[in-house]
Formats: C-alpha cells, structure tokens, sequence
C-alpha cells in the first residue's frame, strides 16, 4: 500500500528531523522513491541547469561497502537507501540542451535562449570557482527538498557529511564530473529522532545592515 501524501509543506518542514536508525525491513515501493526524486528535481537551480544527480543505494552488498565509507553508521545499511547526492562540474554542458528545449516548447525565444547559453558559457569560463559553488549550492537545494518530500510521504532521512570522500568516489565508480555533496539516508525510522532546539529569530535575523 502507498503511503499518501499527507503533510503540508509547513507540517513536513516541522515534522523533518534527522533520523539515524532504521528499520531494515521497511521497503519503500518504487514507485514512490520515484515520486519522491522527482519532487526532488523540481528545485531550482542557477540558469535551469539542474546540477544535480541523485546516486540511489539499495543494494545491500553495495551498502555494506558503503559502511566503512561512512565511518561505520549503521544507518546507510539499515536504511532502504542511501542517497549520494552529487553535484555536476560540467553542468554548463547542458545549457544548449535545456534552452533548446525550451525554445521548442515557445517557453522562451530564440533571443532570450541565445542570451542565456551566452551567460552560462561566460560564466564558466571566465570564473574558475564557479563551477564548484554552483555544484554544490545547487545540489544542496533538490537535497533538501528531497528531504522534505520523504517527509511529506511518511518517510524518514539524515544528511550525513561524515565520510571518506575520496574512498566513496573509489567504492562506486564516481566520474570525476561529478562531486558528492552529501550523502543522504532514507528509510522508515525505528527509534524517532530526538528533539532539538532552534535559535531566535532575534538570534538569526538581521534587518537590513549590520
């Protein structure tokens, strides 16, 4: 049985909290790891090139590999999958693809489609830090709306920066294009996250200047 969408987006941000044991024998059925990835690739991204991709785990022996990888938690084995969210280096490749797409579809103009192709190409090119930022902040995005799409669906996660990148990208064969992010549990909780606390907003919030 499916598990229904039933939470606001207010409610599932509320709700979502990082969960770091799982149940092993819960299985989520692939059409909603899907629908959940897909929501996940709704976020935005600088120029709609989309620099991420989602590096899905749920083949146990590849998990087992993956617990030495992760310091030995045991959540990236005991969750149904363990997501390594990767950010696309080269992600200025598709701009030619997404702008002609667009333009097929009469979503922008040949005008507006050649512009923007020339931004990404100016960009790239002329800022060697780019490539990296844009990565990662833009895989950063569709990691939390993942998150919060699994929450939405009744489903549990944890981001995990804790480890060995340069193994990780051994262990599973990672192009170099690509760099991991974060990596990502996603499963159904057996032990519910413990509370934590949140600054103010008058701890967080600075009005106009410093």
């Amino acid at each position: 049985m499916q598990t229904e969408m039933k939470l606001t987006a207010e409610q599932a941000m509320e709700a979502r909290h990082s969960v770091r044991k799982y149940d092993p024998s819960a299985v989520i059925p692939q059409g909603e790891l899907n629908e959940i990835l897909r929501l996940a690739a709704s976020a935005p991204s600088s120029w709609n090139l989309q620099h991420w991709r989602f590096l899905v785990v749920t083949d146990p022996a590849i998990k087992q590999k993956l617990l030495p990888i992760a310091y030995n938690q045991q959540q990236v084995v005991d969750a149904y999958a363990t997501i390594i969210i990767l950010g696309d280096l080269e992600a200025d490749k598709a701009a030619t693809v997404v702008y002609d797409h667009a333009l097929a579809k009469g979503i922008v103009s040949q005008q507006v489609r050649d512009t923007m192709i020339a931004q990404v190409e100016g960009a790239y090119k002329n800022n060697p830090e780019i490539a990296r930022d844009e990565a990662i902040r833009n895989s950063s995005y569709a990691a939390m709306q993942l998150m919060l799409a699994a929450k939405a669906k009744g489903y549990d996660t944890c981001p995990m920066g804790g480890y060995d990148r340069n193994k990780l990208i051994e262990a599973l064969n990672i192009p170099s294009r690509y760099i991991p992010t974060l990596m990502l549990t996603l499963g159904k909780a057996s032990v519910q996250a413990h509370p934590t606390d949140r600054l103010g907003l008058d701890q967080l919030v600075i009005e106009n200047s410093f």
